[in-house]
């Protein structure tokens, strides 16, 4: 890499005829660690350009993601001949250089993406063979979307590129999307279409929130009687081929999927498939259900939990789950006899939240067996629960998230931050300039502190969307989230990344993805547009 930057800050032009020249605003993004763009133009042939590994891979063609990756980009380049842009026009005089091919030089092809896969590439547009580097397949994936983004097409139909040299490597290693589709069912086309722009976007986890109070969509094969009686209908599931179909789109697009299976509150649904699961909230009380939370004083809980998990670990590769733990409600435990029999029983539990700890920890610990990591928010930590070390807690809520960052950073354990960032929150106007202004590391602590911050997501709850109107409230809104948690913090400008974000809403659109306006305007492929 060092000698790439080298190479890159040679880079010149070489003199040029003024028709051979121009330097435009390709609207990379989210925008990489380092750019060096040349005036120089090179010319791309549909019929001539090709993508492949470089000869002296050992990789082959035996890396079939990045076999479906270069054909995937080929047609994001050359597929849309309907589209019309502006662009500088040769005189009849001018030619320009041919560039002929992509040439990939990667080292390892591993088989999921993790918390750890390295991401970074070094880019090389010069003369009439392109060359991507990077350590790993995750590298690449990101470069070809770089490369993909400088090629720019005319209103003749002609596809240029300005030569270049660019490095890049993403600020935090998780850049997540949570979806949700309890309230709303999602079709898998419609997640898969999610994924195409989250990897448009470099996002590297879908957060799938896939169960909740309102339906048990997930087919489980272990208790198949939970989707059986806790989905909205027998046909908005997903069977085990549904997920296997997600896990590998998103892998194909260096996308991990973290499942949540929100305990022991959110579990309404539940409770329709599983007898003796629910606690029952005493009808003495006001309460808005005849059930709360799981029960937690149930032995048969924790061996149901230790049986489904077990489950949800070998369908989802990840190395972690997401358990949940928000919005307990504490009262329904306390109003039941049972519960409160079990606690005196057990002279260790002071109050309902030492009981609420017991539960999180029991629930951990099963997870622990499995080999898996686990993700929580934040209720879990502000209500003292016993934690393992390698717990992740995720920050939601709005008020004051900076002092909670600093807290849970204090007490050692890793952050995902997500409460700048939630979508479902409508404000008229350009909204995504207050996601694009937050900053990760604003909190007060020390470096080691900001170094537990693992990155973030941009949540989108499912309370009034459901497929009709995903793709336009999540794009190109959380286009910046992503380069808030992709790019340098100093790039932080919302004039310049305006600029740039316009034209990247309308290069998703022309991808199909129904991007929202940021404001007034239109876009460039509109000119082809059939009255």
């Amino acid at each position: 890499m060092r000698l790439h930057l080298l190479l890159c800050a040679l880079l010149a032009p070489a003199p040029l005829a003024p028709a051979a020249s121009a330097l435009r605003n390709p609207g990379l993004w989210p925008l990489p660690l380092s750019v060096h763009l040349s005036p120089h133009l090179l010319h791309l042939s549909p019929e001539t350009f090709r993508i492949s590994h470089h000869p002296a891979s050992t990789l082959g063609p035996f890396c079939t993601l990045l076999q479906k990756a270069f054909l995937r980009y080929h047609g994001y380049i050359f597929g849309a001949h309907k589209t019309r842009h502006r662009s500088p026009r040769l005189n009849k005089h001018g030619q320009l250089q041919q560039l002929t091919a992509l040439v990939v030089q990667d080292s390892e092809c591993d088989a999921f993406p993790s918390i750890s896969s390295d991401e970074s590439y070094a880019l090389n547009v010069s003369g009439s063979v392109a060359v991507l580097k990077a350590n790993e397949v995750w590298g690449v994936l990101r470069g070809l979307e770089t490369f993909s983004q400088l090629i720019y097409e005319d209103s003749d139909r002609k596809f240029t590129i300005n030569e270049a040299c660019i490095t890049d490597s993403p600020r935090f290693p998780h850049r997540g999307i949570l979806i949700d589709t309890a309230r709303h069912y999602l079709p898998v086309k419609t997640i898969l279409k999610t994924l195409d722009a989250m990897a448009m976007n470099k996002f590297n986890v879908l957060h799938w929130h896939i169960v909740d109070d309102q339906a048990f969509p997930y087919q489980s094969a272990t208790f198949p009687q939970l989707s059986k009686k806790g989905s909205y209908t027998l046909t908005h599931v997903y069977r085990p081929k549904d997920v296997r179909e997600v896990i590998e789109f998103a892998r194909r697009r260096g996308i991990r999927v973290l499942p949540e299976f929100d305990t022991p509150g959110h579990t309404q649904s539940w409770g329709k498939g599983q007898k003796n699961l629910l606690t029952v909230c005493d009808a003495k009380e006001k309460f808005s259900t005849v059930y709360g939370p799981i029960n937690p004083a149930l032995n048969s809980t924790y061996t149901f939990l230790s049986r489904l998990f077990a489950e949800i670990s070998r369908v989802f590769p990840d190395e972690f789950i997401h358990l949940g733990g928000d919005e307990v409600d504490l009262l329904c435990w306390k109003s039941n006899a049972e519960i409160q029999k079990f606690m005196k029983q057990n002279k260790r539990f002071k109050d309902v939240r030492e009981l609420e700890s017991f539960y999180i920890q029991k629930v951990l610990n099963i997870i622990s067996t499995l080999k898996k990591r686990p993700i929580i928010w934040q209720e879990a930590f502000d209500d003292h629960a016993k934690l393992h070390p390698d717990t992740v807690v995720q920050v939601w809520i709005n008020r004051d998230y900076h002092l909670e960052q600093a807290r849970v950073t204090a007490a050692g354990y890793p952050v995902l931050l997500s409460a700048p960032w939630y979508l479902d929150y409508i404000n008229s106007g350009e909204d995504w300039r207050a996601y694009y202004a937050v900053e990760p590391l604003n909190f007060p602590g020390s470096e080691r502190q900001k170094q537990l911050v693992l990155g973030g997501e941009a949540c989108l709850w499912g309370e009034f969307v459901d497929a009709t109107n995903l793709m336009p409230r999540l794009w190109p809104r959380a286009s910046a989230v992503g380069e808030r948690l992709w790019s340098n913090k100093e790039v932080s400008s919302t004039k310049e990344a305006y600029n740039r974000l316009t034209v990247h809403r309308c290069r998703m659109v022309r991808r199909g993805i129904a991007a929202q306006p940021l404001f007034t305007g239109y876009c460039d492929h509109e000119y082809n547009i059939e009255k």
